[in-house]
């Protein structure tokens, strides 16, 4: 991709991590001393800076994250009751590559892989999001814990977990989707409990941007993970064929950004999000370069990097990206545009990253 305000996309990536990373220690990006996935997506994003790079302080900085809250033992504190603790564990796998002799991180894997064995499921298999949300499934836990779960299966020869993941997703494609327009509702309540569940089909009544975001990098990375001739490839193929359609819609025409609740751009409550545009700029971006979609989505994926950018302030030469939707519990259309935003939370700008790496990979 030509570069955007004199930087190239590597380059603004280079530049919200250099600003974090600075002004943090990794201990202390907040939720400081916590294994957390919001820590978790940052570094993912600066690891995928770093595998371009080679830059030794980024190998450095994730490293000391995880050392600082593992022991030698491979013990460490984390939520054993949500999928959400799950996701730094995407960390773990190339540090165990890089260290064979360092037994740690392979332990530690171990332990976020035995969730699998103890959250509590749904009726059908489908893993509640946290035991406080029971019979919940939200499309945020695909990617917390889907990914992990392929990258275990990979490296440490489990491939039965693939079958495990495929459920899970195959849950919410049937319970989740929205066959109108393509879309799929933030939550899913088997029991019909929570406020906002549909009386008849239990979703959330909402299609939320940054759960959707997560849906689109969850089968973006599972692609990455599953070999060509797998049979469930040529499925999520197409899955993410027909979600990239049915987004694209919804983008704003000026601002080339999407809105916090995706459908209902119209409504003078509403605002534009970036968290979740730049998790669907990523999700855009891998799609084009895998040849699942064409020149019509890949130039939806540029106006809405540009839109980012335009809306980016530099002070100081530090990286700010505004707009950021706080974390959010899925509720009705009042829950979501009443959401308070920030600026750098870890949410948007690991996605901003991750954004940013895959459109480098746009020529």
């Amino acid at each position: 991709m030509e570069p955007v305000n004199n930087r190239s996309p590597l380059e603004w990536a280079i530049m919200a991590c250099d600003t974090l990373s600075h002004q943090y220690v990794p201990e202390e990006l907040p939720p400081a001393g916590r294994w957390h996935y919001h820590q978790g997506v940052f570094l993912c994003g600066m690891e995928e800076v770093l595998l371009h790079t080679k830059r030794q302080d980024y190998e450095q900085y994730i490293k000391r994250y995880v050392d600082k809250l593992i022991d030698e033992q491979g013990n460490f504190l984390f939520a054993r009751d949500e999928l959400d603790a799950i996701q730094p564990g995407l960390l773990l796998f190339r540090l165990a590559q890089q260290h064979p002799l360092d037994r740690r991180y392979e332990l530690a894997a171990k332990k976020l892989r035995g969730l699998f064995h103890t959250l509590n499921k749904t009726s059908e298999g489908g893993f509640w999001h946290k035991d406080k949300y029971s019979y919940n499934m939200w499309l945020d836990g695909l990617y917390m814990g889907g990914v992990f779960a392929l990258k275990y299966a990979n490296q440490f020869d489990e491939l039965e977990l693939r079958e495990l993941v495929q459920l899970q997703e195959r849950l919410m494609s049937t319970h989740m989707k929205d066959e109108k327009s393509g879309l799929l509702y933030h939550a899913w309540d088997e029991s019909r409990l929570m406020p906002w569940a549909d009386p008849a089909m239990g979703c959330s009544p909402e299609f939320w941007a940054r759960s959707l975001g997560w849906y689109g990098l969850a089968i973006s990375q599972f692609l990455d993970e599953l070999p060509e001739d797998h049979a469930w490839t040529n499925e999520l193929t197409q899955k993410i064929k027909k979600f990239v359609e049915a987004l694209l819609p919804y983008q704003d025409k000026e601002s080339g950004l999407w809105y916090q609740v995706v459908d209902k751009g119209e409504q003078e409550d509403n605002w534009l999000e970036s968290s979740g545009t730049c998790l669907f700029i990523y999700t855009i971006a891998k799609a084009y370069h895998r040849g699942i979609v064409g020149e019509e989505a890949l130039q939806a994926a540029i106006k809405a990097y540009e839109g980012i950018i335009n809306i980016v302030k530099i002070e100081n030469d530090q990286f700010i990206l505004p707009k950021i939707c706080i974390g959010t519990s899925a509720g009705d259309y009042q829950n979501y545009v009443t959401r308070p935003t920030s600026e750098n939370d870890l949410h948007g700008v690991g996605a901003f990253v991750l954004a940013s790496m895959a459109m480098s990979q746009i020529s």
